[in-house]
């Protein structure tokens, strides 16, 4: 039973934090800071008033456009805001709790290591390092693998697609697997234990192939392939799938 009061928190939050995230997604690439000076307009520069930041609304009301100079609005704005919206409604109204909070907290970092990874190729330490930290302190309220499992689950995590990277790149002299993976599948098992990993690995190894023959990107079989990606799609789906087939 969804609880809609917690519902509605988690949807005000998650549009409200996701605004600050598309954002981070936007600029953090290039070098630019998300922390400094007030928003702005990425085309003209014009300051952003109350009316021009209220996640969703103020670009529907827009038109998805700047209301001083025209310029267009990436929607990558909307689309973060409604995701990270959706996450915590369904988060905290399926578990008006710390379990909530927990599964929010996943969500929101997940979704942000997805789009990074698919438009930049990059999941940089200072996200998948907190997730791995959550894993081993809030993820207790979320999930039911153990401490030990946790910690086999990120060692096995890590150190699996490490080998894997160190491999490729002695065979091959060339990097084929961004460390970033690693860390991300290590916090992934700091979140469901060593006993997810094959399933999630599963997981987004099937829809890592499907998405890339349907976008295009595997043409010439030359593509570069955003593994990460696919690993936060996974997560859920391959976590549940263990919980419920090895219990």
């Amino acid at each position: 039973m969804i609880h809609p009061v917690a519902a509605l928190i988690g949807a005000l939050a998650g549009a409200i934090l996701g605004s600050f995230l598309a954002t981070l997604i936007l600029r953090w690439p290039q070098g630019r800071g998300v922390m400094r000076g007030r928003s702005a307009c990425d085309s003209c520069g014009r300051t952003l008033g109350a009316r021009d930041l209220i996640p969703m609304l103020s670009a529907l009301l827009s038109h998805g456009r700047c209301r001083a100079c025209g310029a267009r609005i990436d929607p990558l704005h909307g689309r973060v805001e409604a995701g990270c919206a959706i996450i915590g409604a369904l988060a905290l109204g399926l578990a008006p709790d710390l379990a909530g909070v927990a599964w929010a907290l996943l969500g929101w970092l997940l979704l942000t290591l997805a789009v990074l990874d698919w438009r930049h190729y990059w999941l940089p330490d200072a996200l998948t390092l907190p997730l791995a930290f959550l894993g081993f302190t809030i993820g207790f309220q979320a999930t039911d693998a153990g401490l030990s499992d946790r910690v086999v689950g990120a060692a096995i995590g890590y150190g699996a697609l490490l080998l894997i990277a160190l491999s490729y790149r002695a065979l091959r002299g060339r990097d084929g697997l961004g460390l970033g993976d690693a860390k991300l599948f290590g916090a992934l098992g700091a979140w469901f234990g060593w006993q997810a990993l094959p399933f999630i690995l599963l997981c987004a190894s099937t829809v890592g192939l499907a998405v890339m023959l349907i976008s295009g990107r595997a043409r010439h079989g030359a593509a570069r392939v955003p593994l990460g990606t696919f690993l936060t799609i996974a997560a859920l789906p391959g976590g549940l799938m263990a919980s419920h087939l090895l219990v």
